[in-house]
């Protein structure tokens, strides 16, 4: 079968692999479509190392470099065990997390946090950018057929948006007033999350036009963080005060102060991104609004099933804005990853698909 490997900087090959033979306990699904992540992108411009081994296996999936990409995907099941919940045809959004089950991490629920974590797609075992993939059965989630499977794969990004959503540890989010440092995928897919979730007033600060602009149809306000004072616009919008929660997905220091700035008093700051650079805490802010700093990785269980329900209730309202292209597998290094690297503000999420006829029917 054809798949997308990954061999190190700048070198994504689009090659022949044996198809994946499922053992006994695993199931097979037929990828349908894949999303390109911020992580693959940032792993096909650095090689690393996020969670893609190299010469020291992983040691769950015991595979190094060079591995199949893409871990946003979803597809059909083309085989499964008979003990499963799973049928032939089904279609299934793939939870891509590899966690080991053991650990006194994944023991307390925390299976985001394991000793050995992983993603499929990023540290061996198969990956969504690639023809078939075999998985775990319980870490298939049955979609109905009224759900629209060329936009599920968004399912994945939007559970890294509702996992951070959830350590805020409240079910509506009606009356809270909050700021997102940085309007790229991750920002979005938040914007769509604290919508389903009843925000009242979402500001995003975000420096570039065009992410700008795809923001502003989604938000109350829009800020340039290189021309406004982001913490005074948003006292201005909130009687004075200041935001409840920042959501940081840019991980740059000046968004750390910006955010710090716009909260209230006793407000909560919480950080989605990679930081390439060290953080360094503006302890004014700190202390004298008395803020809560808390971190946001991947997604739990909880997360994800609750992240699909949502889905499938339809609550993302308008979330196929998030799709700005669709490609076939085999363009996948040019139209793709050297795409996101060339035109990255024009783009939000570009999807995958190895089957031709689905770009000619996918809205």
């Amino acid at each position: 079968m054809k798949a997308a490997r990954f061999y190190g900087r700048r070198d994504v090959r689009v090659t022949d692999i044996p198809k994946p033979k499922p053992k006994p306990d695993q199931a097979l699904v037929a990828i349908e479509w894949c999303g390109i992540c911020g992580s693959d992108l940032h792993e096909y411009l650095q090689a690393g190392p996020l969670a893609i081994p190299r010469t020291k296996p992983h040691p769950i999936t015991g595979d190094t470099m060079p591995v199949t990409l893409g871990h946003e995907f979803c597809g059909r099941i083309v085989s499964a065990p008979s003990n499963s919940h799973l049928t032939p045809g089904q279609a299934v959004m793939v939870d891509p997390r590899i966690y080991c089950k053991l650990c006194s991490r994944c023991s307390t629920t925390s299976t985001n946090a394991c000793y050995n974590w992983g993603f499929l797609g990023l540290s061996g075992a198969g990956g969504g950018l690639s023809e078939t993939v075999a998985v775990d059965p319980a870490m298939c989630y049955p979609l109905p057929e009224s759900v629209p499977l060329e936009l599920a794969a968004l399912i994945e990004p939007l559970a890294v948006a509702w996992h951070a959503a959830n350590l805020i540890e409240i079910d509506d989010f009606g009356g809270r007033f909050v700021l997102i440092l940085g309007g790229g995928p991750v920002g979005i897919a938040l914007v769509f999350v604290l919508k389903a979730r009843g925000a009242k007033k979402i500001f995003v600060s975000e420096p570039t036009a065009r992410r700008a602009e795809q923001n502003a149809q989604l938000v109350d306000a829009v800020f340039n963080p290189m021309k406004e004072d982001v913490g005074e616009e948003c006292r201005k919008l909130t009687a004075g005060e200041g935001v409840d929660i920042v959501f940081d997905c840019a991980g740059i220091q000046q968004g750390l102060q910006d955010g710090m700035n716009a909260l209230r008093h006793k407000g909560t700051y919480v950080n989605i991104a990679a930081w390439e650079k060290p953080m360094t805490i503006p302890m004014r802010e700190l202390m004298l609004r008395e803020i809560t700093m808390k971190a946001s990785m991947a997604y739990n269980d909880t997360d994800f099933k609750e992240t699909v329900d949502a889905f499938v209730q339809g609550k993302f309202r308008g979330v196929e804005k998030m799709v700005t292209s669709r490609i076939h597998l085999d363009d996948v290094a040019t139209k793709g990853f050297e795409e996101l690297i060339t035109n990255k503000d024009n783009h939000i999420k570009i999807l995958v698909t190895p089957k031709q006829d689905r770009l000619a029917g996918a809205s």
